[in-house]
This record gives structure tokens, sequence and C-alpha cells, in this order.
């Protein structure tokens, strides 16, 4: 069950054609970091468009908690008055981030240089989830970490008195583990260097820059440098938050696979680090287009239509590409699944620590529906059944995972048989308004306990 409630059983089928606009929720990276970095700024930061899903709403009680003055003036309006770097007060509670491995991630990281004690759990999902990943160059600056056996949550950090910088390659590509240290480095004296091997989403850089922070990111022979000065004072700012391109995969998947769809997806982040998905749909030949395409708070966005799709080829997706699509792998495994042939998606390790083991929770569904995967520790592939072939009829288990859960919900659109999951109230954590938002594209998804 999800760590907010009980399970909510939940079946998808197949309807009308999907028509209409989907307007989806603000960027879930961005409105984390938008609270974080507002709560470190010196002043009142405004924020609209925030993300009111509950992996969102965790991370402004936890910046509550640690002293900033957090405030939900309705309609997707926040203001944050912030504390400053290394600004921080103990907190006196348990700071309980529900679902979210970003949250935790990048609030142990802001944390760690300040000479406070902090201790931090989850729900039932969350505390499986490996935090030594980030806790581990933590330790580099000088913080103390005592979690469970395999450190993980509940887990205690104790942050440093005397940080110093460090210079810390990433040994894996991973946004959340660069930003937890790049964010440490705010309160160390100075320059702390953050190496990726691959760039991954660089929403930290770019709002940090915006922030006032001195922070500068070069490509070289050996990688890509980001070079942090610390201890800077941040200044408050006015920040619009994009429209998700993780929650937009699901209205855009959703019509490529739902015969006679036409929906237009308004107001998407396409920042090149996040966009993997649109371009592998488009290379496997989705009928898929951008509108109106511009530039705003320096994120380039566009409007996004998808129509149904019935010739889409099975491919092989570039494994340098998993790094800006990696939290998309489910739901483009549901489209490879009406695809005519294979679809390989290798470099995808990342898949096996999420919310929970995507590629086996992926697989074990996919297959109860009727769909031939295989897969290793790095990889995995999609057998096609092309446009009217996936049987459906699957019930599916959602591992506390909302991207499990919407993927299957797809799935059921466009299958022959319904196709069903036993847990779907973890879509809350990301994408609060998903059930109402494609039922008005009419869709037909029920809830089996009602």
């Amino acid at each position: 069950m999800s760590g907010h409630g009980s399970p909510i059983p939940m079946t998808s089928r197949r309807a009308g054609p999907l028509q209409g606009v989907a307007e989806v929720p603000g960027d879930k990276s961005i409105s984390h970091r938008s609270l974080i970095l507002g709560a470190l700024a010196v002043g009142e930061t405004r924020i609209t468009g925030l993300l009111e899903g509950e992996d969102v709403l965790d991370t402004a009680k936890a910046m509550q908690a640690f002293g900033a003055d957090v405030t939900n003036h309705g309609g997707g309006e926040w203001s944050v008055r912030g504390v400053g770097v290394g600004g921080f007060q103990e907190p006196e509670n348990v700071i309980d981030c529900g679902n979210s491995g970003t949250g935790v991630r990048l609030i142990m990281g802001v944390m760690a240089t300040m000479p406070i004690t902090a201790t931090f759990t989850g729900d039932a999902s969350l505390n499986k989830r490996p935090m030594a990943r980030v806790t581990d160059p933590l330790a580099l600056f000088g913080t103390q970490a005592v979690g469970r056996t395999g450190g993980r949550l509940p887990m205690t950090l104790v942050g440093t008195t005397e940080a110093t910088p460090v210079r810390y390659e990433v040994p894996v590509p991973s946004a959340q583990v660069k930003s937890a240290v790049l964010f440490a480095g705010l309160n160390a004296p100075g320059k702390t260097v953050v190496i990726e091997k691959e760039a991954t989403r660089d929403h930290t850089e770019r709002m940090l820059a915006g922030f006032g922070a001195e922070i500068t990111v070069e490509d070289t022979a050996e990688g890509r440098v980001i070079t942090l000065t610390g201890q800077p004072e941040l200044k408050p700012q006015v920040i619009a938050v994009p429209r998700d391109p993780s929650s937009a995969a699901f209205p855009v998947c959703a019509a490529l696979v739902t015969p006679g769809s036409d929906v237009l997806v308004p107001g998407i982040g396409l920042n090149p680090t996040r966009a993997g998905l649109f371009t592998t749909l488009r290379d496997m030949g989705a009928d898929l287009t951008y509108e109106n395409e511009r530039v705003e708070g320096g994120e380039p966005v566009a409007d996004l239509r998808a129509k149904y799709s019935p010739n889409m080829k099975g491919i092989e997706v570039p494994p340098e590409r998993a790094a800006s699509m990696i939290d998309e792998y489910p739901v483009l495994s549901v489209v490879a699944s009406f695809a005519t042939g294979t679809t390989m998606m290798a470099g995808v390790k990342e898949l096996r620590v999420k919310e929970s083991d995507r590629i086996d929770a992926m697989a074990r569904g996919l297959r109860a529906n009727g769909i031939t995967v295989e897969e290793g520790d790095d990889w995995w592939s999609v057998e096609g059944k092309g446009p009217d072939g996936v049987p459906g009829g699957g019930t599916c288990e959602s591992f506390l995972d909302h991207r499990i859960a919407m993927s299957f919900m797809v799935m059921g659109f466009g299958a022959q048989k319904p196709v069903s999951v036993d847990d779907g109230s973890p879509i809350a954590t990301s994408f609060p308004i998903f059930e109402t938002l494609m039922g008005n594209l009419g869709a037909q998804i029920s809830r089996d306990n009602a």
C-alpha cells in the first residue's frame, strides 16, 4: 500500500479516441528546486505553476521544518521566505519525504554542510532505496550518516561544522547525486567541482545561476566539469514553473496508441537533458509535432501535438540518450508494445534503483498482458505486437511506483482487453490530476474499489 493511504486498484480500457487539450502539472524537478533554493535565498521567492503532488508538498513541509516560511496562496502560487545559505535550523521532528527520492537526496545535500542534525524517513518504497550514492560523496565534506543496513532510510545525517569543498566525479549518471553535491558545496568555502561523464538534467545548474550563485560549466576531455563557488548570497526570484515533460509523456503516449486520437499538450519544457523520450518517439515514426516553440525562464518550451500512430516501428534506443529520458522508459515500453518489431533499450541500469526496479516491474506487467520481454542488468527489449495486437487483460503490480501505475493505465487505452493495476494510489505523488485529465480527453479509468 501507499505510504499516504490505502491501495486503490485501477483499470483502464479502450474507449473512443482521445481528443482535446491536456494541461499537465508543473515540472516536478523544477518544483523541488524552486522550494529548496527559495529557502536558501535571502528574501521572498514567488513561484507560480508549482506541482502540488505529494512529493513536492513533502519538500515544502521539509523547508518549513528547517526554518523557511513557505506559504501556499492557492492556484499553484506559492511564496518562500528564505533563511540564507547556511541558515537552516535543526528540525524538531523527523523529516518525512514520502515517496520522493529526489526530495530526500537534494535536502540531504543542502543540510550536509550545516552544523545541524536531521533524521529522514519515507514510505515503504523510499525506505528500500539506496542512499549511499548520496551519503558517500557527502562524507567527503565531513558529513556523517547513520542509517539502516545497506545505507537505507530511516537515516540520521549529522552536518559538518567545518565543511571543505570537494572535487567529485559522479560514478553513474544521476542528476540527484550531482545536485546533492552542488547543494552541499553552497555552504563550503572555496570551489566545489562535480564531473559528469554523461550529462544529466541540468536544472540545478541553471537555477543556481538564476539565484545568483557563481557557477561555471565546461565540456572537457574529462567530461562535463561543473564548478561552484561556495557561500554566495542567493537572491530571491520570481519563478514560473514550466509544465512537466515526464507527466506530458502519459497523455502523449496515450494518444499515440489510442485509435483516432489527437491531443495537444501545451507549454512543455523541452530542456535537451529531459526531452529524450519525444526524440525517441519521433524516431519510431510517431506523429508527434512541436508547435509554438519558445523560451520561457531560460528553458526551451513548446506545445506538443500527438496523434494516433499505427505505423510505429521498434528501434534501438541510443544508450547515450538514457540520461535524458530515464523516467520515461516505462511508458516507452508500453508504446513499444504497439509498434512493429523489437525495441531495444540499453544503458538503463539506473532503472533498477528507482521507486521500484522499473525493468522488473514493467517486464512482469507487460508479460501479464501478452508481451514478450527480455532483460539483463543494464538492458531490456520489448517485442511489439503492432497497433491492434496487444492482448491486455492482465493485472499488474505497481510496486508503489507512480510511473509503473500510469504506464499500465496507458496500455489499457489501446489493448484488446482492459488492463489493471493493484494500486494506483502512488500516482498522486507526481500527477494528482492524472485521472481527471485523461477522463476529460475521453479515456476510461475506473477505481475498482469505488
